[in-house]
């Protein structure tokens, strides 16, 4: 379909005669515009996450004034709106809690307003799946521009790896290997650039996503943040979205079952974070796609870890995944495995996005028969301690928990947890199975990235450097370790692993995509009987309505009422 100046979404308010046009006509005059900025154009939202407190979208100021230009280039006419940030670094207690805000608030922004297409600007964790989440529910051409990963830290020569480097510095200094002083020194040279973490963290995971469904410009998702490629891609955006809007080229055109299964398989092949199988499925359930926990495991036993990049990786950072020819260059080595045929936000199918691409480093984008992991970065356990399953990514774990039987050493809360990790006299040793719990999406609140737990003070000083550990919380994507996460039903709604008790031996077995505890159902079923809910921990706002309709992390965490039905057709929102 080519839509004509009548068919635009925005000639509801300005190109209709009477009072109610009127009034919108002369309050953007009263902004200093005249028809001559609107008449017959296309009007483009630039839905902005910008703020002075979110580090990965410092340079969003900027880059939302080339989107400008690429707009007033192709004709269109930008208006900026600003939508909430959620900078991972500093929202507590999780982002998360808060990514179901930015996709309502996405979705109304558009709703509300004169309308023909949006840029969305988001990079860090949370704002992609936010931004595509409400784009998708609305169904008005939508392009993401990802931020961008920054440059690669360094302190006396070492490369340093966002988050990474973090918990692994962080253990040196607990057991005595460095200093203070080069703990600062670290703090001063992990973050040298604005951009998101530049690890295949959820950052870069998430952009990478949005990139193999469609919705960037093919490769936008691998350009670094400082990178003058950036700006230039910037215009492109603001250029394409216009002609978007005339072809009338929709999330729903894009958004089918096939490109759900590319995403998942170009996050198999990256080393992903944990995160994209909540935030994915979250996406697709909201185009209609039925994706679950099962296409994650399905797919990742037969798609390697092809991209050398931490943590899966050992040596190289997204900087040098950029060098090496980005995303598209990666998906010419996964041919055999992706839906050639779904179209993106150009119009035109994968196969063609990808054609020229090449890649320039054989180390940093392994061939398909040197992975760097034989299957893909996620497991998939399901058992009694999780019948609803739970998540590990073994590409960055110690081979000796690959099949692991231990002694559980439970802890009820984050702050217990903290209180106690670091006693001298814990009873623990390597072979425990560290828990925490009542961290999962209602319990958090929001599911805070706390599953990453901290090999106790002890073991440090003695040199151990992983363990076993179990969560209804998340992690950071760009946490390493034998974790165990996502854990469904969460603890707090009486999942299975609120029975659990210190002492229990808990068995991981992840060829085998097993998780049990070593409890009898008899004895289960007395301890059922005597647990008690906690109490909620919001009673009122926002978080109040979060506790009373977030799903469990098994289906994306989304509001029960946002979603829609597997097959459905996208809802038509509604103008009056």
């Amino acid at each position: 379909m080519t839509k004509t100046p009548e068919d635009l979404r925005s000639h509801r308010w300005f190109g209709d005669p009477g009072l109610r046009t009127f009034g919108h006509r002369s309050r953007m005059r009263q902004m200093g515009y005249d028809p001559e900025d609107w008449e017959g154009r296309p009007i483009i939202a630039i839905i902005n996450t910008w703020s002075d407190i979110n580090p990965c979208h410092a340079h969003f100021r900027q880059r939302a004034e080339s989107v400008k230009t690429g707009i007033l280039q192709a004709g269109g006419f930008p208006l900026e709106l600003p939508a909430i940030s959620l900078a991972e670094q500093f929202v507590k207690p999780s982002a998360m809690l808060y990514r179901n805000l930015l996709a309502m608030e996405t979705e109304e922004l558009i709703r509300s307003h004169p309308i023909d297409g949006v840029v969305l600007m988001g990079g860090c964790d949370k704002t992609t799946p936010g931004l595509l989440m409400g784009a998708i529910s609305m169904d008005v051409p939508a392009i993401y521009l990802p931020a961008g990963p920054m440059l690669r830290g360094n302190w006396q020569g070492k490369t340093l790896g966002s988050g990474s480097d973090s918990w692994k510095y962080w253990d040196e200094l607990r057991a005595g290997q460095i200093t203070e002083e080069d703990w600062q020194g670290v703090e001063r040279g992990i973050a040298r650039s604005y951009g998101h973490c530049m690890t295949m963290g959820t950052a870069s995971t998430m952009t990478a996503i949005a990139d193999a469904l469609g919705m960037t410009l093919p490769g936008a998702s691998s350009i670094p943040a400082a990178d003058s490629n950036h700006i230039a891609m910037s215009k492109m955006v603001g250029r394409r979205i216009c002609e978007m809007v005339w072809e009338d080229l929709k999330p729903s055109d894009i958004l089918r079952e096939g490109s759900v299964e590319n995403a998942i398989t170009v996050a198999m092949a990256m080393g992903c974070s944990t995160n994209a199988i909540i935030h994915l499925i979250a996406i697709a359930r909201r185009a209609g796609v039925e994706a679950t926990l099962e296409d994650f495991d399905r797919l990742s036993r037969v798609v390697p870890v092809i991209a050398n990049v931490r943590p899966s990786g050992k040596e190289y950072l997204m900087e040098d995944f950029f060098y090496a020819g980005g995303l598209p260059a990666l998906m010419t080595r996964l041919t055999d495995h992706l839906d050639l045929a779904m179209i993106s936000v150009t119009g035109r199918p994968l196969g063609e996005d990808i054609a020229t691409a090449r890649v320039f480093n054989d180390d940093v984008i392994r061939p398909i028969d040197n992975p760097i992991y034989a299957e893909g970065a996620l497991a998939v356990l399901k058992g009694n301690l999780a019948p609803q399953g739970c998540v590990i990514k073994p590409s960055a774990c110690s081979e000796k928990y690959q099949n692991h039987t231990g002694p559980a050493l439970v802890f009820d809360d984050y702050a217990e947890l903290k209180a106690q990790i670091d006693r001298d006299d814990l009873d623990v040793t390597e072979d425990s199975v560290l828990v925490l719990r009542n961290a999962g999406p209602v319990g958090g609140p929001g599911m805070p990235e706390w599953g990453m737990l901290p090999i106790p003070g002890k073991l440090v000083k003695a040199g151990v450097r992983d363990m076993l550990r179990l969560s209804d919380a998340r992690m950071s994507g760009t946490s390493y370790g034998a974790c165990v996460l996502h854990v469904a039903p969460e603890a707090h709604v009486g999942g299975p692993l609120a029975l659990l008790k210190t002492g229990d031996m808990v068995t991981v077995d992840i060829p085998g995509r097993r998780i049990h505890m070593e409890v009898s159902d008899e004895e289960l079923a007395q301890r059922r009987a005597a647990w008690t809910a906690p109490e909620d921990p919001y009673q009122r706002g926002f978080g109040k309505m979060y506790m009373a309709h977030v799903s469990q992390a098994h289906e994306g965490c989304d509001f029960d009422f946002l979603q829609t039905a597997a097959g459905a057709p996208v809802p038509e929102p509604k103008i009056f």
